[in-house]
């Protein structure tokens, strides 16, 4: 589904290039994660767990937790980016922490026309699935080369971070179609008042 064309009150995006940094994404323009059923919309979407993985067992603390994980994903990247030496020690410790939980254990099974699928071994704790998380947060931020690719949307007061994986590394938006088309569309209307003028 392109970007702002969803039904759902809530829009989830799953093309920062890492799960931790779709996670990060969010809460712009606005919180998606306001309840339980967004949560279990963006656990699916990011690939934490196989589709059709039961999810009821997900409430409320689910949601708070994801939510604490976020913001503390956000003060490490962002301090990592803006490289102010300011220390996000309580942040760093509690991903940390949290990192240590074993993710949920996937197993190979027949699918119904007998090709290989994944599915997890039972249902997904929360505690699991920060794991999951945590830890791409800790790959992503203790990777040289891969967080040499990780960039901030140049679009006008866009939070989004991604990673760069286009050829050249001369992404500049989060997306071409959202913050991308804004900048085509502010360049035109700069260049029609020029020549207005």
């Amino acid at each position: 589904m392109a970007l702002g064309t969803a039904t759902a009150p809530y829009e989830l995006r799953f093309d920062a290039g890492r799960i931790c940094l779709d996670l990060l994404t969010t809460t712009h323009p606005e919180e998606r994660l306001d309840s339980v059923e967004p949560l279990r919309a963006w656990i699916v979407g990011s690939g934490l767990v196989p589709a059709g993985t039961p999810l009821a067992h997900a409430d409320a603390s689910w949601l708070v937790a994801f939510r604490e994980l976020r913001g503390q994903i956000r003060q490490l990247v962002h301090n990592e980016l803006a490289a102010d030496g300011r220390s996000y020690d309580l942040a760093l410790a509690r991903v940390n922490e949290i990192a240590r939980t074993a993710p949920p254990a996937p197993r190979a099974v027949r699918g119904d026309d007998g090709t290989l699928v994944r599915e997890l071994d039972g249902p997904p704790e929360c505690a699991a699935l920060l794991a999951a998380v945590a830890r791409d947060a800790v790959e992503l931020l203790t990777d040289p080369v891969t967080w040499a690719a990780v960039r901030e949307c140049e679009g006008d007061n866009c939070p989004i971070v991604y990673l760069d994986t286009s050829r050249g590394r001369r992404r500049r938006w989060c997306s071409s179609e959202v913050c991308g088309n804004r900048e085509r569309v502010a360049r035109h209307r700069r260049r029609a008042a020029l020549a207005r003028a």
